[in-house]
């Protein structure tokens, strides 16, 4: 937008405080080549464009704003004389973009001093050579330092996650090799019974009896019910009284298997209705083998598939050999995020998923999304730990993960019930190195990379609401893309089983 351009007055603008201490002959070449124009209200420059002019405000209103998904968020409004604003960048030249990173408007009649990109270049470069070498240095050097540390950040999380994830497979793992190896001390002492079984004068009917037993033994196992301590333990009595009273040794030993494997008194009383009364001492010991050999199998099948859970979910955290760019179910990257940090979580924080299954698939960058979750929930955590017991046990601190729609866009938000985010520094946290956690804990740039993932990249928007026991942050992801993205590529479809509505879980990770 231009405006109607005035007479410059050398003297006019000296009494601005960028140029007060020019002599004579600069200012009177910077009213050759520069310019006063008056604009009335409206927009002067908008973000994106060509930074052709920086602006010097002489007197008015001037409202700086910035882009964020579809809205225009206003970050400066001043009327103080002699700021200024535009190609600021000019005398870096071609080594970074020449577009203006902000819009500007004025809200009454505003006179501006108006210089040239070129001129604005030049005269840095006549007139400060040394500050004009100073600026360059500071600019790429805090450049590559925010990358490096970036860097840096990126490989803390990525450190923190494979700990996590080192920690939860060992467990199965571990499980799994404990269980076998338990499974073959038991396979071996069966094949010893049954070596025993035969060389006794059992009858054919006896040991098909028995065999018919077993298998309706492993059945049973496979459908145990799940009884509160208490209940097991009064069943363990009924059970270890029962095999006292048929003479059975070391029954006291035997019931916490049986009950474990769903077996009760009326179902040894079927046992020794079926066979033979010399048979049943010999038959409880084969079908205590048989149920130990059941529950060893199902300990390593749901080991094992916990580990393969885990590997699924670090290559869907990781988002490995798939597409940068594409439609993906938040949800999916949610759990995933949350399986990878649940060593880090401990089982002090409750996690309370509460889930708008009816939210469509939301083109977006997972792998960097991720990244967004990550930071969200250490924060969380830490923030829940800094109560003063969030992280331990017997812990009342509480993560809630939520998603809804919000008009044309889906919000995920991140609600913990730690201290909260004072005022006077809510406005900061999003800057880079701006941290909160004790030195070595925290680079103070997890959140300005979660904000540039979502609001550079994504086009959506990142905000905080907090009181004490109550701080939520909330991402915004537009639901469809913008028109400089690519196409994104499909997201297969989801497995079956997860109906439409909302869907709330609690779980303690």
């Amino acid at each position: 937008m231009s405006g109607r351009v005035m007479p410059c007055s050398p003297q006019e603008i000296a009494s601005l405080f960028l140029f007060e201490e020019l002599s004579p002959e600069q200012l009177g070449r910077l009213c050759a080549e520069g310019r006063v124009e008056r604009f009335e209200p409206g927009p002067v420059y908008a973000e994106g464009d060509e930074a052709t002019c920086f602006y010097v405000m002489i007197e008015g209103t001037v409202v700086l704003s910035r882009r964020v998904g579809a809205d225009d968020v206003e970050v400066s409004r001043t009327s103080q004389r002699g700021v200024y604003a535009g190609a600021m960048q000019a005398y870096l030249g071609d080594r970074v973009p020449q577009t203006y990173n902000n819009s500007m408007r004025v809200t009454e009649p505003t006179r501006f001093f108006v210089l040239p990109a070129r001129s604005f270049a030049d005269v840095m470069h006549e007139w400060f050579p040394m500050a004009a070498h100073l600026l360059e240095g500071l600019f790429f050097g805090s450049k590559n330092t925010q990358r490096a540390i970036g860097q840096r950040e990126r490989l803390l999380a990525l450190g923190s996650l494979s700990a996590g994830l080192t920690h939860e497979l060992n467990n199965p793992a571990a499980a799994a090799v404990r269980a076998t190896a338990t499974l073959r001390e038991r396979v071996g002492k069966m094949r010893h019974k049954l070596a025993v079984i035969t060389q006794s004068p059992y009858s054919r009917e006896a040991l098909a009896e028995l065999i018919e037993i077993q298998e309706r033994t492993a059945e049973r196992v496979a459908k145990a019910p799940v009884l509160t301590p208490m209940e097991a333990a009064d069943r363990e009595d009924e059970l270890s009284d029962w095999l006292d009273d048929h003479g059975i040794a070391e029954g006291w030993r035997i019931a916490p298997t049986f009950v474990q494997a769903g077996l009760d008194v009326d179902w040894l009383e079927q046992v020794a209705a079926t066979v033979a009364e010399d048979v049943l001492p010999g038959a409880v010991g084969w079908l205590n083998y048989t149920v130990e050999t059941e529950l060893l199998m199902d300990e390593i099948d749901d080991s094992t598939t916990r580990i393969s859970h885990l590997v699924d979910a670090a290559k869907q955290y990781s988002q490995l050999d798939r597409a940068s760019y594409r439609v993906v179910d938040v949800h999916e990257l949610l759990d995933s995020t949350l399986l990878m940090l649940s060593g880090k979580i401990g089982r002090g924080v409750r996690v309370v998923k509460d889930y708008d299954r009816t939210l469509p698939d939301v083109p977006a960058y997972p792998a960097e999304l991720n990244q967004v979750w990550t930071n969200l929930i250490d924060n969380a955590v830490f923030a829940i730990g800094s109560t003063g017991g969030g992280a331990g046990p017997g812990s009342d601190g509480t993560l809630t993960v939520r998603t809804a729609r919000e008009g044309d866009r889906l919000l995920v938000e991140f609600r913990d019930t730690g201290p909260g985010v004072p005022a006077d520094i809510r406005s900061r946290i999003f800057d880079p190195f701006f941290t909160t956690k004790p030195v070595g804990e925290g680079t103070g740039l997890g959140l300005d990379i979660s904000w540039r993932i979502v609001v550079n990249k994504h086009h959506g928007s990142l905000q905080v609401e907090s009181v004490p026991g109550d701080t939520r942050f909330q991402v915004l992801l537009p639901l469809t893309a913008p028109e400089t993205e690519p196409a994104p590529e499909p997201e297969p479809a989801p497995p079956s089983g997860a109906g439409p509505g909302t869907e709330t879980t609690e779980e303690s990770a």
